[in-house]
């Protein structure tokens, strides 16, 4: 939970003034990138995140973008003011104006990415003053905007070490978190206050929520909370369920599972893990890690993780950068900085990306140099070109990382294959079925050998230092070649470096044509796929799914994603693929939201293919006319 991570609630939506704002919403509908990856932004202004938007996170693929609390909040010199919050009628933050915030989301949903809102509702600002809206609080006569001292819990203190019976149970959900005043989330009031504010955001277009220390509210108050949320609105303006996600700290005995029918959980597990493993804590390695996390299809392990359905996995956020609880890129108060003559950030972050547990979500916040010390004054960006890792350390841009968010898309739902650990443990590689490999090296010595990849043959580009060019005969950086058994033999450079000691491909980075290149050596052909009136809903993509790799081998989520060409339900989408030269290609359209895949004419069967054969090299064009209902 977050430092002075508080709470707040809405009074009825009549008072809210938000008329102007909401009047903004509903904007029209735009084709969002795959959810697998999300990055928490975290106190960048509304309008800086805008910005990111269009410029980054919507082309490298981003699902969704986590902000901080929209609330207006306590006026405070530190970055945790914005968890004690004073009032949400009027959300005037810190990050920017109602109408700010509308328009980000506006602009993020047009960039194809989702929005998550930071909730923060356990608990409101402590002392007096105004807060960022203007408004003002007594803490001390828990006297607040919508909220009166009926609407707390009386005061006492947390000790979370009684927390295994069950008046520390109640301890620990009824008494005050950092000393801050605890409203009483099992009250009915309170409770619709919570409600009307969730409402809110959604209509503004937001598509989830992470819930701030949720350990410190009952489960039973907020699966209240959610039924009623969901009764009014069960599904986002994007057509998608509600994204919900919760702060429970795996200690003291809780029992996460109370809290699943309401959302996924932060799986703290995964970060401290993640913290020992790279640092060689308690003798643990690379090798470790099946002991640890269990492996695919078979996951928990001796740590007890989550089954990774119910998980959200992150190798830093912003509390645990700050209490050593983590690995961490933009500490620089003299703890451990694991960016500083070695790359054990970058891995641990590849890791995640590239294996496939649960949801992924990267951290972009701020260097500092005191724990407590407040988000910059200063811009991320400097005559609109972003200033990485001057003052806002720009995580999300890092090229090995940002990289690794389209591997993670391509790969959704490919098994883990073909574990190799090398002689030192800290040198391990996977697959991720055909479509993707990654090997990662956290030793002091470089690792060469051939490695089974799983991957058909032919040229990729290592994703770690480079991407393919515009026409996809070559690589900004390295090329790894795959030979027709699937092997590949090369060096992982050691840790310590300059460069990043890893290797990761994929079949979106493949070569097309050439000898050795993306069909090894047999030669391609660029196919062009038109389609119209496939009347997709908002959240949908659609895809050309079949028989080839580049078509995800009838995989709804690994197909050739198409791109729309305007708005509405009739206009048509297209793509061009590389395709091996003569193949026989069978092949169907396919709406699909990230989770449900609706087929042409309903079907899943190779009933009703199209089909077709590739040309023997150059390109040609499939015009399909319409997607058939």
């Amino acid at each position: 939970m977050s430092k002075g991570s508080t709470a707040g609630a809405w009074r009825a939506a009549a008072s809210w003034g938000l008329g102007a704002t909401l009047a903004l919403a509903g904007s029209a509908a735009h084709a969002l990138n795959p959810k697998d990856t999300s990055v928490q932004m975290f106190q960048w202004s509304w309008n800086d995140i805008a910005t990111e938007c269009s410029q980054w996170l919507g082309p490298q693929g981003f699902g969704a973008v986590q902000i901080s609390p929209p609330g207006a909040s306590k006026v405070a010199n530190g970055w945790w003011g914005v968890y004690q919050p004073v009032n949400y009628v009027n959300l005037t933050s810190r990050m920017g104006t109602p109408a700010q915030l509308q328009s980000m989301i506006n602009t993020c949903h047009a960039a194809g990415v989702r929005v998550y809102a930071d909730i923060v509702v356990n608990q409101m600002a402590d002392g007096t003053g105004t807060a960022t809206d203007g408004s003002t609080w007594n803490g001390n006569t828990l006297s607040y905007p919508h909220f009166s001292a009926n609407d707390f819990h009386s005061n006492c203190t947390i000790a979370d070490a009684d927390y295994s019976s069950p008046a520390g149970r109640s301890n620990v959900m009824n008494c005050r978190l950092g000393g801050l005043p605890d409203l009483a989330t099992e009250s009915s009031y309170v409770q619709g206050q919570i409600t009307n504010y969730l409402r809110a955001l959604l209509t503004m277009g937001v598509d989830g929520f992470r819930i701030d220390a949720a350990k410190h509210m009952p489960p039973g108050a907020w699966q209240s909370i959610m039924a009623a949320v969901r009764s009014t609105h069960p599904l986002t303006q994007a057509g998608e369920p509600i994204w919900v996600t919760q702060e429970i700290i795996n200690d003291g005995g809780v029992n996460r599972a109370d809290y699943l029918p309401v959302g996924t959980i932060n799986e703290f597990q995964f970060t401290y893990a993640m913290r020992d493993i790279f640092r060689g804590n308690n003798g643990l390695s690379l090798s470790s890690i099946p002991t640890v996390m269990g492996t695919w299809g078979n996951w928990g392990g001796t740590w007890g993780f989550l089954q990774p359905q119910n998980a959200t996995v992150f190798i830093n956020n912003w509390d645990t950068e700050r209490n050593g609880g983590s690995l961490n890129a933009s500490n620089y108060t003299g703890a451990i900085n694991d960016t500083q003559g070695t790359k054990r950030y970058d891995l641990a972050n590849i890791f995640m990306l590239a294996q496939g547990y649960g949801e992924a979500q990267l951290h972009s916040g701020f260097r500092f140099t005191n724990a407590d010390a407040d988000r910059p004054t200063a811009s991320p960006y400097a005559g609109g070109v972003p200033q990485i890792n001057v003052n806002w350390d720009f995580v999300h841009r890092w090229a090995p990382i940002a990289n690794m968010v389209k591997f993670r898309s391509a790969t959704n739902g490919q098994a883990q294959t073909n574990w190799t650990v090398g002689n030192n443990p800290n040198q391990v590689a996977f697959s991720r079925g055909q479509v993707g490999f990654v090997a990662l090296n956290n030793s002091s010595s470089a690792w060469t050998r051939s490695f089974a990849t799983g991957l058909p043959a032919g040229s990729y580009c290592n994703v770690i230092d480079g991407l393919r060019n515009s026409a996809g005969t070559g690589c900004t950086g390295s090329t790894v070649v795959v030979d027709a058994s699937g092997n590949a033999s090369v060096t992982v450079p050691a840790q310590g470096g300059s460069a990043v000691p890893a290797i990761a491909i994929y079949t979106g980075q493949k070569l097309v044509g050439g000898s050795g290149g993306g069909n090894g050596g047999t030669g391609s052909c660029a196919v062009s796929f038109t389609i119209a009136n496939a009347n997709t809903s908002f959240g949908q993509n659609l895809y050309v799914v079949g028989n080839q790799t580049a078509l995800g081998n009838w995989t709804p989520g690994s197909g050739f994603a198409l791109a729309i060409q305007g708005s509405g339900a009739t206009v048509p989408w297209t793509g061009t693929v590389n395709l091996p030269a003569g193949a026989a290609v069978q092949y169907k359209y396919v709406k699909w939201n990230g989770s449900t895949a609706t087929w042409e004419s309903n079907q899943s069967t190779t009933s009703g293919n199209r089909e077709f054969t590739a040309c023997a090299s150059g390109s040609m064009s499939r015009s399909d006319g319409n997607f058939k209902p």
